[in-house]
């Protein structure tokens, strides 16, 4: 039964090198990681226009969601109907 040793050897082999977590994070802070830096510094318009710009974005999904469940329920209403038990 050598080709059981021999595979396991093989499997052994091919086996790639597992990086733990600490050494993903060990290694996250010495990289050349990308420093995003935010001022904080807006004007009341510009504040003003992106929840404007937010509440539009999320009233037109929400009249999406709603649509798609009402489409999707009045099918399911409608083929059940023809449904004979």
């Amino acid at each position: 039964m050598s080709f059981t040793s021999h595979m396991i050897t093989s499997l052994k082999h091919n086996r790639r090198k597992r990086i733990s977590a600490f050494e993903k994070i060990k290694n996250f802070k010495e990289g050349n990681n990308i420093q995003v830096s935010f001022d904080g510094k807006a004007t009341p318009c510009q504040l003003k226009n992106i929840r404007e710009k937010l509440s539009d974005e999320n009233r037109k999904r929400k009249i999406k969601n709603i649509l798609i469940f009402i489409v999707g329920m009045s099918t399911i209403i409608y083929f059940a109907g023809f449904a004979k038990y």
